[in-house]
């Protein structure tokens, strides 16, 4: 079901607002920014809307019709009450779909920022014939992509929380699951010491809403992305304006920085043979703005070449 909200256009770029119901309950907001061609549909990073893209999305209506999508829990979206798994990668994913569904939109190009990128993968390694390419703007991380070498406290935790459900819920050798939860416990030791050692060269982070938290735990692994990608890595990020007083912290900032995001580029380029990586030096995180000329250009080179 779409409804239209004309007196939700308050802002700077020309649009038309939609509301699409993607679950009993639930409405997401789309924005129509117009063109034609290939559809192109924008996904924004965690705690924004789809009007973070008001300034960027136009730019591409010449040779594509430009959607953007906001994520249930934020802005003009509904905020359903985190439960069962509500927030997870994929439950996010089908709801991109049922929007692509609902305004009969077909093969588009998916284009996210940040967290978006497990939307992207989602679709991607479940439904590769949905699209017809991803873009990943500075969007590859261990929620986008897994690698095992590298791995991430967040999905670690996920996967014992799974195995004590397992478990807790019977019908299962019982005596096999602890062994194994014993063995991915004594793993997850190392990965959160390396976690911990991570979060003291971090800006402080303020605590997370339920909503936040229902998204940073419902990461998936994705393995296999069969699909055209251009993944944009800001990387390193741009600390300059970190840390003004503590120089020596600010260098540690971005050595880790440098080592975290070379290792996620050079993985998802061995693990994605299908994608074009792209390194932007002492970008911001979001580099499609501190960037723009560059991403453009990157972004429509890649857009000409699919078929």
């Amino acid at each position: 079901m779409v409804s239209l909200d004309a007196s939700a256009q308050t802002d700077s770029s020309t649009h038309k607002v939609q509301f699409v119901t993607v679950e009993e309950g639930v409405r997401l907001e789309v924005l129509d920014w117009g063109g034609v061609g290939r559809p192109l549909i924008f996904l924004a990073g965690n705690g924004d809307t789809a009007h973070a893209f008001d300034n960027f999305a136009p730019k591409f209506t010449g040779q594509n019709h430009v959607y953007g999508i906001t994520r249930k829990g934020f802005g003009g979206s509904s905020k359903p009450a985190p439960r069962n798994g509500n927030y997870s990668a994929d439950r996010l994913g089908d709801d991109v779909l049922a929007v692509m569904h609902a305004l009969r939109i077909e093969r588009p190009v998916l284009v996210g920022h940040s967290l978006a990128g497990e939307e992207l993968s989602s679709i991607g390694s479940r439904f590769p014939n949905k699209v017809s390419g991803l873009i990943y703007l500075d969007a590859v991380a261990s929620w986008s992509f897994y690698d095992p070498a590298h791995p991430q406290v967040e999905i670690e935790m996920n996967g014992i929380k799974k195995r004590i459900e397992e478990i807790e819920a019977g019908g299962v050798d019982e005596q096999e699951k602890l062994h194994e939860l014993e063995t991915a416990i004594t793993s997850f030791e190392t990965v959160l010491h390396q976690s911990n050692e991570d979060v003291k060269t971090m800006p402080p982070l303020p605590p997370r809403s339920p909503i936040g938290a229902a998204l940073n735990f419902g990461a998936e692994k994705y393995t296999s992305i069969p699909v055209p990608v251009l993944a944009i890595f800001a990387c390193p990020h741009d600390w300059s304006h970190f840390f003004p007083n503590d120089p020596e912290r600010r260098a540690a900032r971005l050595a880790a920085d440098t080592a975290a995001c070379s290792a996620r580029a050079e993985s998802f380029a061995r693990g994605v043979p299908t994608a074009r990586v792209v390194r932007i030096p002492n970008a911001d995180h979001y580099v499609h703005r501190s960037n723009e000329v560059q991403v453009i250009d990157e972004m429509e080179k890649f857009l000409s070449t699919l078929p």
